[in-house]
């Protein structure tokens, strides 16, 4: 069986004591539901050789622009699933990490359609798979759990 090995990023930027999400939105080709588009967090494949925060920095970088952002330590929660690819099965692991950024200033990447900056109760109406819901609760289970100073 193939495996794949990819990191995310939860990003949230706050303002006037309220604290948003970023989400991309991802255009999904060739699925059982056809063509359409979905939004969840950045994330990518890990590069042979690069650690996990280097590559959750270089994909935010790329897929957002965004430079300067926070890596709010004790959150990293893994997800694994299994999914088709030209009719091969593949395991894939995904490691988040939550990151707190310091400006709402992003520039999509190519391979997205589009962005947006949106509170927590309004992301999980928007995020379409249950495990990103799942990892999005509790980032912000940990955010209100924890007495944290990220500045």
């Amino acid at each position: 069986m193939l495996t794949e090995k990819s990191v995310g990023g939860i990003i949230f930027f706050e303002e006037n004591n309220k604290r948003k999400y970023l989400l991309l939105e991802y255009e999904r080709i060739n699925d059982q539901k056809g063509q359409h588009k979905y939004w969840d967090f950045p994330k990518g494949h890990v590069e042979k050789d690069e650690k996990e925060t280097d590559t959750l920095f270089r994909e935010i970088k790329e897929e957002t622009g965004l430079e300067d952002v926070n890596l709010i330590l004790g959150f990293k929660e893994k997800l694994k699933y299994f999914f088709k690819k030209d009719s091969k099965l593949i395991s894939k692991e995904v490691i988040y990490y939550l990151l707190k950024s310091n400006t709402k200033e992003v520039k999509i990447s190519f391979e997205h359609k589009g962005f947006k900056w949106i509170d927590y109760e309004e992301a999980l109406k928007q995020i379409e798979f249950k495990s990103s819901r799942d990892m999005l609760k509790k980032a912000e289970n940990f955010i209100k759990s924890s007495l944290m100073n990220y500045e």
